[in-house]
């Protein structure tokens, strides 16, 4: 995989949950979840970004779970591996060790909590970049970092590191997908953070989506997003509109906690475990989710 493949970026991602029972990560559950991917016909899967609880999970874990995805995938789909920290050393670090235990690529969000401005956040970037030649994607998600990544400082780090191949834009801006798109050049990928906006930002010249709903619903998700860049508007906007309300419905507590629930329901895993600080879905909340499933499923 060359930074020459950037296209491979494009299309439909799952952000892949990690999947837990009795405190440990189940690495049964992980393979059966890579598999269910793969039969939905994923373009991509992401190990451990933060829809895999990447904050909660120890060092070890992480690679671990970032190796076993690999191996799992066994080449049948490129997989990403999360290894951003909001500590640019950690970063640097967790990349090196993933990069040796096979991964292809890296995701990695904005630096959280420290809140740096743009400056701090290129001179990030630009030291995870020349840590390896594999391919990075940026994360940007400013409700979860607190800041964003400026246009200005993803067109900086584009050209100066040429493996800097794209962005997950999670901000929630048709306007800033647009400014993205018109300032960088046309082999960089612009990828939607956000399911329900994943047609508006296709529109305006995204090339997919790295989804946490495709984490139950693969194959449609795929397929929304096949449709939307081959231009069938009106076959696309038919399964977002299907999907909607699941859309919403994925992010009623905060996110991976539904995506667990409906895979658990769903009998894809054993079970819907988070580790803390996330704690499972409320009763109330769970009564919501399992609706909207069963309503999706009687109407598909």
């Amino acid at each position: 995989m060359s930074i020459a493949d950037s296209s491979i970026y494009a299309g439909a991602w799952t952000a892949l949950i990690t999947p837990m029972k009795n405190g440990e990560v189940n690495y049964s559950d992980l393979k059966k979840l890579v598999e269910y991917q793969i039969a939905g016909g994923i373009d991509g899967i992401l190990s451990v970004g933060t829809s895999g609880e990447s904050p909660t999970l120890t060092h070890n874990e992480h690679l671990e779970v970032i190796a076993k995805t690999i191996e799992f995938s066994a080449g049948r789909v490129p997989v990403i591996a999360g290894t951003g920290a909001n500590s640019t050393h950690e970063a640097v670090l967790l990349t090196k060790e993933a990069e040796k235990l096979g991964a292809q690529a890296f995701l990695h969000v904005a630096p959280y909590y420290n809140k740096p401005n743009q400056e701090g956040v290129y001179r990030h970037y630009a030291e995870i970049a020349s840590a390896t030649d594999k391919p990075i994607m940026l994360y940007s998600i400013p409700g979860r970092c607190g800041i964003e990544i400026a246009v200005e400082t993803v067109v900086r780090l584009r050209n100066v590191f040429p493996n800097i191949v794209g962005i997950k834009e999670a901000g929630g801006s048709c306007d800033k997908v647009s400014k993205l798109v018109r300032a960088l050049d046309p082999e960089f990928i612009v990828t939607s953070g956000d399911d329900s906006l994943t047609l508006p930002f296709i529109a305006l010249g995204a090339k997919g989506v790295i989804s946490v709903a495709s984490n139950w619903l693969p194959a449609q998700v795929t397929e929304m997003v096949a449709r939307m860049r081959a231009g069938d508007l009106a076959g696309a906007q038919k399964l977002h509109n299907a999907m909607a309300d699941l859309f919403k419905k994925f992010f009623i507590e905060p996110n991976p906690v539904p995506a667990k629930f409906a895979l658990a329901r769903a009998g894809i895993i054993e079970s819907p475990e988070v580790r803390l600080p996330l704690v499972e879905i409320s009763a109330a909340n769970g009564e919501i989710l399992g609706a909207a499933m069963d309503a999706y499923l009687k109407n598909a």
